[in-house]
């Protein structure tokens, strides 16, 4: 491809992409501009909708299967109603990097023809639709992850054999549980930003609220799911990237740790980096549809076709010992950690409030929150941010040099300049600190026991997982002097990841512009805290979603969604 070709190359697949849509699916008119209409959720999608595809995409993945695994409804016309759902949702904020509805479509008749001759379904996600992140191999289309230069290619490799032939092993277990996979959603190129832009399909907005970004980088997953283009999907996560779309979405997410979910067969970036590891999880609108898929997939046994999966089964008595304590006729309590904010920033003035209103809800239900006081998240995150420069850039640096295409500038204030690798030396040395930092973490956490009155340590800890209700696409305009270029980085979410602890995102309110002022006369902790206080604009955040995350230790995946799960229905949110 010629150096100066990139954006031909660009515009020709953004086109191939938009050209899948059919005519009768296509948008009448052109969409009003942002500040027209700032939310395409809800009632403004469902004007294109009929009222049986409005009831059927906005069922949960529970309720779905429920359905389809009985034959009420048919596989084919829940894959046609989410196929053109998702249709719309990409002509509204750019959330698709790869249509497959005919196949899809295809898929759900021969699951229809199997319930017909076998009077039973295919599995338990029979006829469910999943859409996935666009690092999944999935057969008959390519997977860019947002380059240029990986068009026609395999992961950047010409003539591999593998080209729209290969399928990532989550792929195939989910079509072995009957699940219908019919699109691939966007991400950032590199993948290593809390907003989702490439020079492909360039921005995906948040469909809640168009003036601000949908996050990242499972950016697509959260914009198409939060406009119930999919009731359920996957996305990866090595900082926040499932927990921040999804709550900048107002959805349900699970960040499992890694090792629980099989990754094996998946395009990544940095890939070998093994201190802090990528991992797959579930978005959707319930807690349910996220046990529901973790629960089948884990049926499947996929640690005899992931070396790295560890064998831990679903454990429903995990989730039954949360249930034991809340139902139990003792009244028994549970104990949450209340982490505010770290050393860095402070959450702007809608997340703040999130918080207190998780914590407001664990007292009235009867439970106890204390102050979360652990080692030095600031000092953790020094060690986390190292290990995504090992390679100085290397491998981004080549997979944008395929095509000459420049980097967005979300990525360029990490990854702009070629930086030294690390050494193996220097590669142990931060190995050494993390194990510290962990067994520091876990003393702390452990410790705790002596301040709840249950005998246990703290079960779940409440904490921001970014420090505003989305980020604003033009953050570069804010901050002082050198923070103005300086990107705002997870800090709020990546030590969960250092941790490898289990998390989970509870979608809690939506910002009040008469509620959530302006902090006035508050004095930033720094440059950067200034530059996110600056960013905040009650006007201009009216209405978007706001969540928080629920952390549980290593592998709790199980009781993690039974605590969230808990105070979503406490908080009316059981589908969102």
């Amino acid at each position: 491809m010629a150096i100066m070709d990139w954006k031909t190359a660009a515009q020709v697949k953004r086109n191939a992409v938009n050209q899948l849509i059919p005519t009768k699916w296509k948008l009448p008119t052109p969409l009003p501009l942002a500040s027209e209409q700032r939310d395409v959720t809800g009632k403004y999608i469902q004007q294109y909708l009929t009222e049986r595809e409005v009831e059927i995409t906005e069922t949960d993945a529970v309720g779905i299967v429920k359905k389809t695994t009985s034959g009420e409804w048919t596989a084919t016309e829940v894959t046609v109603a989410f196929c053109h759902r998702a249709a719309l949702a990409h002509q509204m904020v750019n959330c698709l990097h790869e249509i497959f509805f005919d196949a899809a479509i295809a898929d759900a008749q021969k699951l229809d023809d199997y319930l017909k001759k076998n009077g039973k379904p295919m599995g338990p996600l029979h006829g469910l639709p999943v859409s996935l992140k666009d690092q999944f191999h999935v057969k008959g289309v390519e997977t860019t992850m947002g380059y240029v230069g990986w068009i026609g290619t395999f992961e950047g490799k010409k003539d591999t054999g593998k080209e729209k032939v290969f399928e990532s092993e989550m792929v195939l277990e989910l079509r072995s549980l009957g699940a219908i996979l019919f699109c691939k959603t966007s991400v950032p190129h590199t993948l290593m930003a809390g907003e989702t832009a490439n020079n492909i399909i360039e921005y995906t907005w948040n469909p809640k609220n168009r003036n601000l970004a949908c996050g990242g980088s499972s950016g697509g997953e959260g914009a198409l799911i939060s406009l119930k283009g999919s009731p359920v999907g996957f996305g990866t996560d090595i900082g926040g990237s499932i927990r921040i779309p999804a709550a900048f979405n107002g959805l349900y997410g699970l960040r499992p740790s890694s090792g629980r979910m099989p990754y094996e067969g998946m395009a990544n970036s940095m890939d070998g980096q093994n201190s802090i590891l990528s991992v797959v999880g579930p978005l959707g609108t319930s807690v349910g549809a996220l046990r529901l898929v973790v629960k089948s997939l884990l049926a499947k046994e996929p640690w005899f076709h992931d070396p790295l999966v560890c064998e831990i089964p679903w454990r429903d008595e995990q989730e039954q010992a949360v249930l034991d304590i809340v139902k139990g006729s003792g009244g028994g309590q549970l104990c949450f950690g209340i982490f505010w904010q770290d050393e860095n920033v402070r959450p702007q003035p809608p997340v703040r409030r999130a918080l207190d209103i998780v914590v407001k809800t664990v007292e009235k239900l009867g439970h106890k929150v204390i102050e979360w006081k652990p080692p030095s998240h600031a000092r953790g995150i020094e060690i986390a941010l190292k290990t995504w420069l090992y390679d100085g850039g290397t491998d981004v640096h080549a997979a944008f040099a395929l095509s000459g295409e420049p980097m967005v500038s979300q990525i360029s204030s990490t990854y702009g300049e070629r930086k030294e690798e690390y050494t193996a030396s220097q590669i142990a040395t931060v190995n050494v600190a993390k194990r510290a930092y962990q067994k520091e973490y876990m003393d702390y956490w452990n410790s705790t026991a002596t301040l709840t009155t249950t005998g246990r340590p703290v079960d779940a800890i409440i904490a921001p997982l970014a420090p505003f209700a989305a980020a604003r696409p033009d953050m570069g305009k804010f901050g002082r002097g050198e923070y103005k270029l300086k990107r705002v980085m997870p800090g709020l979410s990546a030590w969960v990841n250092l941790l490898d602890y289990s998390a989970a995102v509870l979608p809690v309110m939506m910002v009040d512009k008469g509620v959530d002022v302006v902090d006035v006369g508050y004095t930033p902790i720094n440059g950067v805290d200034e530059k996110v206080q600056m960013a905040y604009d009650p006007e201009l955040y009216d209405g978007a979603h706001v969540g928080v995350q629920i952390v549980g230790r290593r592998f709790q995946e199980e009781k993690v969604l039974a605590l969230t799960e808990i105070l979503g229905d406490a908080l009316g949110k059981h589908v969102v």
